[in-house]
């Protein structure tokens, strides 16, 4: 039995802290006229990351409140807070998505950061965000298209056999429609934001993909190419793609995959991650680490 946290894989990566570029984040705030949030509240914040980046944006004296499900992470956050937060200004609390552990209207912007792809019912997160957002207030998410970025293929796999190409995508979208149907979320999630957000309540609906991608060409030498690389070398250590083993076959037999199939399909995922990190180990791989990675807003009627 899994005694993780959630999303334990993924907030320990650091390459999530290369997910965005400062300056376009300088232009998400005046779009989102941060400048005039005092009060700001970040669902599902694991670590903090994303409220913790938005805050000094926010109007001088702006507070910060994270919530989030896991007491190990409320607990890391709060660290994290207090060694590089505003004395006073940020505080992390437990509580679940579904029920906001806030009374109406508390805050001036409520926002998440791949948050929807995780939970069953994303329209009953959105419209608990739209509660404890004050009238007239923002209510913005952040959240991946992960199946487009599957689409980027570097230089080491333009080339090869397009059935091959054509065989792992299709795994990928059996595992992803397999994982929406135990009801742990939807992987490209970004892609319906416009339709959670017409089902949610939210008007003045804006969309946006973030600017950012990474550049991995020999030598991988700067800080972010380094970590991806280092990712990827350690997943393929592990025998890691897309999930483990086990919880991709679970994602895969759901989605309707046969399981006697599952074994050899998911080696030739892993075979695929592997001729990529040979090709980094020779420094012959050249490619861009992009993708959809869509920021919506909408806004709480008055």
């Amino acid at each position: 039995m899994d005694t993780q946290p959630h999303s334990a894989e993924h907030l320990s990566r650091e390459t999530r802290d290369f997910w965005w570029n400062a300056d376009f984040l300088a232009l998400m705030a005046q779009r989102w006229s941060l400048q005039g949030v005092s009060r700001l509240l970040d669902v599902g914040c694991g670590v903090g990351h994303w409220g913790r980046l938005l805050l000094p944006h926010c109007a001088a004296g702006a507070t910060l409140t994270g919530v989030d499900r896991e007491p190990a992470w409320v607990k890391e956050a709060t660290a994290r807070g207090e060694r590089s937060g505003p004395a006073g200004r940020v505080r992390y609390v437990e509580g679940t998505a579904q029920a906001l552990p806030f009374p109406d209207a508390s805050f001036d912007f409520v926002t998440c950061q791949t948050v929807l792809l995780h939970v069953p019912d994303p329209v009953a997160v959105l419209r608990e965000m739209k509660r404890v957002v004050r009238p007239g207030g923002l209510v913005a998410v952040a959240e991946p298209v992960n199946q487009a970025s599957s689409l980027v293929l570097g230089s080491t796999r333009f080339h090869e056999d397009v059935e091959e190409t054509v065989a792992l995508l299709r795994f990928e979208l059996t595992c992803y429609r397999g994982k929406e149907r135990l009801g742990l979320g939807h992987n490209s999630i970004g892609a319906l934001l416009p339709k959670l957000f017409t089902e949610a309540g939210l008007d003045e609906l804006r969309v946006w993909n973030t600017d950012k991608a990474t550049v991995l060409a020999p030598p991988y030498a700067d800080p972010e190419a380094r970590a991806s690389v280092v990712e990827a070398k350690d997943e393929l250590r592990r025998g890691i793609w897309l999930w483990d083993r086990e919880e991709t076959r679970r994602y895969f037999v759901a989605g309707g995959g046969e399981e006697r199939a599952f074994d050899a399909e998911y080696s030739r995922g892993l075979a695929a991650a592997g001729r990529v990190v040979e090709a980094y180990e020779r420094g012959t791989e050249f490619s861009v680490g992009a993708g959809f990675f869509l920021l919506a807003s909408g806004r709480k009627g008055s």
